[in-house]
């Protein structure tokens, strides 16, 4: 089966299940975030206090960290949250966001992905070489011209993270170090809202409670989220308009849809 058919054949499957996606995720994000997940068919929850996160996590279907609106606490949260997921056989997806920023952000990424086993880290080019200590020379928060490179560099990160990692860009990467994945969708309008990207974490969160082959779980959720990119951009040609415009898609956006304009390239 083609790869665009295997993943838009998880779109119901999603819709289907419903699976709670626990979300420690950035203050600026939580309502677009928990709005995406509902549109595309998850059951979002924001769980951020010590008391309950390990309770949380454990009954979720995923666990998404997200450390936008970085603090000690947050991290801790995130710490304990991460290990109640492995203990439970839950997939965490790791979001790090701003990685390389501060030496506070870069060492509280590292420690995340030291400490907990992930299903998925996804970040864009410069957050992930920041976060496996990359020396790879990154121009903008894209890259997006050197694509052979960004393809490198995800591999790399893959293997030493020993995790599927997605870089989002101009073109998307997704990798477990072996298999490879290009996705040539989005739009560029994704870049003037905030929190597109956060969404997007958590829309692969929500494949991978459902999914438990990762690499094809992140290409559904990335691939997935930038063809509910394109169709919204078809209605609208302004930020405000476009972030309703994003979220109706993604409540309307069908598997066939996906099927036919999903553009995925094996590498």
């Amino acid at each position: 089966m083609m790869i665009e058919k295997q993943i838009a054949a998880l779109l119901p499957q999603l819709r289907e299940k419903k699976p709670l996606v626990h979300n420690i995720t950035n203050e600026v994000v939580t309502n677009f975030t928990a709005n995406g997940l509902l549109a595309l068919g998850a059951s979002p929850v924001m769980a951020y206090a010590p008391e309950e996160v390990a309770d949380m996590a454990k009954i979720a279907g995923a666990l998404v960290l997200n450390m936008g609106t970085l603090t000690t606490d947050m991290i801790a949260s995130m710490i304990m949250a991460g290990r109640s997921a492995n203990e439970h056989g839950v997939p965490v997806v790791f979001d790090p966001v701003g990685a390389g920023a501060t030496p506070f952000r870069t060492e509280m990424a590292r420690r995340i992905v030291e400490e907990l086993e992930l299903a998925v880290i996804r970040g864009n080019a410069a957050e992930i070489a920041n976060v496996v200590g990359d020396a790879w020379q990154i121009k903008g928060v894209d890259a997006g011209e050197a694509g052979g490179d960004i393809v490198e560099l995800a591999r790399r990160a893959a293997k030493k993270l020993g995790t599927v990692v997605a870089i989002t860009g101009k073109t998307d990467i997704v990798t477990d170090g072996e298999t490879t994945y290009a996705i040539h969708n989005g739009d560029e309008m994704l870049t003037r809202i905030t929190g597109t990207g956060c969404l997007l974490t958590s829309v692969v969160g929500a494949y991978t409670a459902i999914e438990k082959d990762y690499v094809l779980a992140a290409t559904a959720g990335v691939a997935s989220y930038g063809v509910a990119a394109e169709i919204a951009r078809q209605s609208v040609n302004a930020p405000g308009a476009y972030q309703i415009a994003l979220l109706d898609a993604l409540y309307s956006v069908e598997e066939d849809q996906i099927a036919a304009i999903a553009r995925i390239e094996q590498k």
